[in-house]
């Protein structure tokens, strides 16, 4: 049976997965993560945790924070990074630009890419970097 709560892929398999599959499950992975830590840091009340998330995943706020990764990511980070980037993305939201929305995909890409390989140790350092005050 699949834990699908602590996947580990193969490389195969993550190769098989496209950039925007692997944005997608990214994108899970840093809402998951915002959340805990707007509620372990008290920024947030159950009430407020909803409105207070979408300010940190909306892809503005993405592309802000992906800049404090610039130089921290390894080369295999970073072809994931760029791959990401690349991807063509689907309607960009209203309240980003093209620039960000992709900054956004890419980061989500990278996060996707970590958890399945299983590096939640990787992925806690950058995100901890990024929400860095």
């Amino acid at each position: 049976m699949t834990d699908y709560f602590h996947l580990h892929a193969t490389p195969d398999e993550i190769r098989a997965i496209s950039s925007l599959g692997l944005a997608h499950l990214g994108d899970c992975v840093f809402e998951l993560m915002v959340r805990s830590w707007l509620v372990l840091r008290g920024k947030a009340t159950s009430r407020g945790l909803h409105k207070a998330t979408v300010h940190f995943v909306a892809a503005p706020a993405q592309a802000a924070m992906a800049k404090k990764l610039e130089g921290v990511l390894t080369e295999e980070e970073q072809d994931v990074f760029r791959r990401g980037r690349n991807t063509s993305p689907h309607t960009i939201p209203k309240a980003a630009s093209r620039e960000e929305y992709q900054t956004a995909t890419a980061l989500e890409a990278l996060f996707g890419y970590l958890y399945l390989q299983g590096r939640t140790d990787r992925l806690n350092e950058l995100f901890t970097l990024m929400m860095e005050e």
